[in-house]
């Protein structure tokens, strides 16, 4: 029921776990693009092959990192957060309170957090895929590799259906995340 949802709540908890994440996101994904390029394109380099980095960096960073790394910064960093403060709010028995009240503790802490992070890893994911990607095009750069050259082939090698199955991946860690996070201990 849309209705019966704390909308306030989940547009405060998005601003927490996906607008104060995109620091660490952006600086993962970019080290992250610039290491795969400099790492692969130095063997590379001997064979002359230093332009299919281009077609590595994307599909990795669409397909697997990018999802990944994510879903990795969100479960250390929003996911544990999640967890304390429901453990908190079960300690000081606020939990109680609201069973207490008639409220069901689900909808108030629960469901605005799983549509928060629903809504989050996604935007996220994007974020991370092109910063990843601009961070291997930065690197290649120093190969000689253009700016511009290193997105045609990256658009030339990556397909819809590569970048579907990294997105179709940022739902199911976005719900991963946040229901493990979310468990209330009876």
């Amino acid at each position: 029921h849309p209705s019966s949802v704390r909308w306030r709540d989940v547009w405060h908890i998005c601003e927490r776990a996906g607008v104060a994440a995109l620091p660490i996101v952006a600086l993962i994904s970019f080290l992250l693009g610039m290491i795969l390029a400099f790492q692969s394109a130095v063997p590379m380099k001997r064979f002359g092959a230093e332009i299919f980095v281009a077609d590595l960096i994307g599909l990795s960073m669409l397909r697997e990192l990018g999802p990944l790394m994510t879903a990795i910064l969100l479960a250390g960093r929003s996911g544990a957060a999640f967890a304390a403060e429901i453990g908190t709010m079960r300690v000081n028995q606020e939990v109680d309170a609201l069973t207490t009240m008639g409220l069901d503790p689900v909808r108030f802490l629960v469901t605005p957090r799983i549509i928060a992070a629903l809504m989050m890893t996604p935007l996220l994911v994007l974020f991370a895929n092109v910063v990843g990607l601009v961070g291997g095009a930065l690197t290649m750069t120093t190969f000689s590799i253009p700016f511009v050259t290193f997105l045609k082939e990256v658009d030339s090698a990556v397909t819809m259906n590569d970048f579907l199955a990294g997105f179709v991946k940022s739902f199911v860690f976005a719900i991963l995340i946040a229901g493990i996070a979310q468990e209330l201990p009876d």
